[in-house]
């Protein structure tokens, strides 16, 4: 029934489904990305339980009984025996038997050892009394008196009183060993508790966890709705910015012509008004030159020149003027150029057709893109909302077909069940403890009571020691104490085979738990044992999955099962159930792509309404390129503005003029030849400057006019072609891009479909149902049988086994010290009267100096 309720079980916890691996896997790696979506995260339950144990000071002890475990067996752990063992039934014993004793050869000797020890000591104890019944052994109540007896009483005592100390140790180790077992056994309820919390709470959470990653389609599905309503930006945006790489080039280029023509009707009009107005001002500047060189001939041919009483340096000066007057004349001669009112004619009117408006409109088709991919789509993707309905309708119903809400409530009940007879069962464990509890501390106040025959003795020998009595004369506490050390040994005879029995087994059963369980499941070779093919039965290769699922050969194996729950892993990875449940036509990722690439079979993009260059454009470019201004003759402008206004810098010429001047002596011809140089630089601030702007402007003009029509007929035909081929672009050839982009698109919407399979994926590996409790289970039971009852016992006969080992050299040592402590019958007496160390007496009067006093010993006695 528990193996039908097991599998139920599992069998609730598959409501995610098996995900299986796309057989398009290789493909799925070369697609672009998709984006990511928040599945949020997986509620978790809290489990409680801590499975781990901290012994606290009493592991010193755990500890120390362990290493004295190593030495009795340093073996390594016996795998292949144990296997060997458990396949044949225990039948390979008998034909092992050799390698079974080599391992336990530590454990047999000691139990030979302990049995020895539990038939030797009743007969010797029982020979020990007969013979101090005929007064020997110690029985005889005359005491030979030694020199060095204070020496050996005092040694006695001390021997006794650590070989007490030592057996006291021991004592209290059992009893801390009896008591730490029965608070632990206290303990294991509060962890028994704990991890039915944890499975209540791995029932109560399961269920929840199952309807949230169903519920988490509609992230899946919201994200394609989405998408499939912004398919203009997402999709059209792709189309735009793929085609872009080709016809915004193109676009590009026809604007800047545009603006070229703009350029090339305003320097037009610069050069024809620069024309004019350096035509008119050449005329003017022409005469007024002629006027100054008129004006200073006549002043030169001054007589004060020419005069015979004039002086050499004036004369000079008047010559050297009169030769540079040939100077003052207008170097450029704008008159010859031509015009070029015929190419400013065709510009403007080239120009009242607006251009840009035109490319500008076709900028506005071609961005008009993703609207028109979104219009065109718009009847295609109606009916997607109902087919993702349809999608999570087949998801939501794996809850129906699998019960899992009904399967967990009858796996509550059973959990329930099961604490009610665990929670019925403890006064039972507690009247079992109680009597366990009282048996120990009977074995304890077996020692106990020997030590307190001990150690009252040695405490009533010491304080009635009395060195000036002889044996015979000792006082009664001294008697008493020496009484109480042979009650002692006798106690001791009564109870150390009992004790020395106890300890041994068990110490065999104790050890070989440590050293065959629990040892093992530390270092996991248990798991190992367990995990042998075949162990359990001779068909099965994993006994797991073959007494659950009935096919061993599925990878599931003890180990694996714990390591993956010890990691809070999901039931679902951890019991293998993808490979017994097929969930596969509830979640399968290729219904999705099948659905999708129906719905997108039907696309059709039409890009052909988009026209990028209306004929009137192109018509206005044609007419730029045959204006006439590449046929300008640039180089007769550029030659005239190089030459300057005049021949000569009339501001230097007038300062040269008025430094000459300056040289005449004061008078008429002076101050005529300074008025003459006021009026050169009058002429040259109020004609040559502004001619000089003129000039410049028309420089600007003609130097970029020259750049514009340089080759400009290719320039506009370049501009045509690629705006062609760009048109062509999209009005033929845009279905490649268009199929391309749509693809990607297509895969974009089946990567989230992807990508929610994955995350359910994921989270039945790491986080849906997380078998934690079951490990934990595990790890209580190791806790409960290892560190609880195995470490107690084992600690409780080391022990013991302390005790009753140093019992030996306690009746030893008790017997001896006792002739020191009771009070003897007889005692020695002395032949030579000068040898008693009493050399006062008068008399050797031994029936008045000793009453009790037997014969004298023989010399040779003394």
């Amino acid at each position: 029934m528990w193996k039908t309720g097991l599998l139920l079980l599992f069998w609730g916890l598959l409501t995610s489904g098996e995900l299986q691996q796309e057989e398009t896997e290789p493909e799925r790696r070369s697609l672009p990305p998709s984006g990511k979506l928040d599945f949020g995260y997986v509620p978790q339950g809290v489990y409680q339980t801590l499975a781990y144990y901290e012994p606290g000071v009493i592991g010193l002890l755990f500890h120390m009984v362990h290493a004295f475990l190593y030495v009795v067996q340093p073996n390594p752990f016996p795998e292949d025996l144990v296997i060997k063992v458990a396949k044949d039934k225990f039948g390979a014993i008998q034909s092992e038997y050799q390698k079974a004793i080599y391992y336990e050869t530590g454990f047999v000797v000691c139990a030979v050892l302990g049995l020895l020890f539990m038939v030797l000591l009743p007969l010797v104890g029982l020979f020990f009394c007969l013979c101090r019944c005929c007064d020997n052994c110690g029985g005889e109540m005359h005491q030979r008196q030694r020199k060095n007896a204070d020496c050996q009483r005092g040694l006695l005592t001390t021997l006794l009183f650590a070989t007490s100390l030592v057996i006291t140790a021991g004592v209290l180790c059992a009893y801390a060993a009896n008591q730490n077992l029965s608070s632990q056994l206290k303990g294991m309820r509060r962890l028994v508790s704990s991890n039915l919390r944890d499975l209540q709470s791995f029932t109560n959470e399961t269920p929840t966890q199952v309807d949230y990653l169903i519920a988490q389609y509609a992230t899946a599905k919201n994200k394609v709705i989405s998408d499939l309503d912004n398919v203009g930006p997402l999709l059209g945006g792709k189309i735009h910015e793929e085609l872009g790489k080709e016809v915004c080039p193109a676009m590009d280029g026809a604007l800047r012509m545009a603006g070229a023509m703009r350029e090339t009707k305003d320097a037009l009009e610069n050069v024809s008004m620069s024309l004019e107005v350096l035509q008119e001002a050449t005329g003017k500047l022409h005469f007024n030159l002629s006027l100054v060189r008129f004006s200073l001939n006549r002043t030169l041919n001054d007589p004060g020149c020419n005069d015979e009483d004039s002086d050499a340096t004036t004369a000079q000066l008047c010559l050297s003027i009169r030769s540079s007057l040939a100077q003052l004349h207008v170097s450029a001669n704008f008159t010859r150029l031509p015009d070029m009112n015929n190419q400013l004619e065709s510009v403007n009117q080239l120009m009242k057709t607006d251009l840009s408006n035109i490319i500008q409109k076709g900028y506005s088709s071609f961005n008009d893109t993703p609207a028109m991919v979104s219009d065109q789509m718009r009847n295609v993707f109606e009916g997607a909302r109902g087919m993702l309905d349809i999608i999570g309708t087949n998801i939501s119903s794996f809850s129906k077909v699998f019960p899992v809400h009904s399967t967990m409530a009858n796996f509550t009940n059973f959990i329930s069940h099961t604490h009610s007879k665990i929670e019925d069962s403890y006064p039972e464990i507690d009247q079992i403890d109680f009597y366990r509890w009282i048996c120990c501390i009977g074995l304890c106040c077996m020692v106990v009571l020997i030590l307190a025959f001990n150690f009252l003795a040695i405490l009533c020998g010491t304080i009635g020691y009395d060195k000036h009595a002889s044996p015979t004369t000792r006082g009664c506490v001294s008697n008493t104490g020496g009484t109480l050390l042979m009650a002692g040994v006798g106690f001791s005879f009564l109870f150390s085979w009992i004790l020395m029995g106890v300890v041994t087994a068990t110490f065999l059963v104790g050890g070989n738990l440590e050293k065959l369980v629990c040892e093992p499941f530390h270092t996991k070779q248990l798991f190992k044992v367990l995990d042998t093919p075949h162990l359990v039965n001779p068909e099965w290769r994993n006994f797991i999955p073959g007494y659950m699922y009935n096919d061993s050969d599925l990878d599931l194996t003890v180990e694996s099962l714990y390591s993956n729950c010890k990691e809070n892993r999901g039931i679902y990875s951890a019991m293998r159930l993808d490979k017994v449940f097929n969930v596969t036509p509830f979640l399968n990722s290729s219904l999705y792509t099948k659905e999708v690439g129906k719905m997108f079979n039907d696309v059709k993009i039409d890009l052909r309404v988009i026209v990028l260059l209306e004929s009137e454009g192109k018509q206005n470019l044609i007419g730029f390129s045959e204006t006439g201004v590449d046929r300008i003759n640039y180089a007769a402008y550029l030659e005239e503005v190089n030459k300057g206004v005049t021949q000569v810098d009339l501001l230097s010429y007038a300062n040269e003029l008025e430094a000459q001047t300056d040289l005449m002596p004061k008078g008429p011809l002076q101050t005529s030849l300074k008025g003459h140089a006021n009026s050169l630089r009058q002429i040259h601030s109020q004609q040559v400057v502004p001619m000089e702007q003129a000039m410049s402007m028309l420089n600007q003009s003609i130097r970029l006019l020259e750049r514009t029509a340089s080759d400009l007929p290719n320039k506009v035909a370049d501009v045509l072609a690629t705006i062609e081929a760009a048109q062509y672009l999209i009005s033929q050839n845009a279905t490649q891009v268009v199929n391309q982009e749509t693809e990607k698109y297509k895969q974009t919407i089946v990567g989230y479909f992807r990508q929610y399979i994955e995350w359910v994926r994921t989270s039945l590996t790491m986080e849906v149902a997380a078998c934690k409790p079951f490990s934990n289970i595990v790890d209580t039971v190791e806790i409960v049988a290892c560190s609880f009852l195995v470490d107690s016992l084992n600690t409780f006969w080391f022990g013991l086994g302390c005790c009753a080992l140093f019992l030996l050299p306690s009746i030893i040592l008790s017997v001896k010290l006792a002739k020191f402590y009771r009070r003897m019958d007889t005692e020695d007496v002395y032949d030579d009267i000068e040898t008693i160390p009493m050399k006062t007496i008068l008399a050797y009067d031994t029936m008045t100096r000793f009453p009790r006093a037997s014969a004298p010993p023989r010399h040779i006695d003394w």
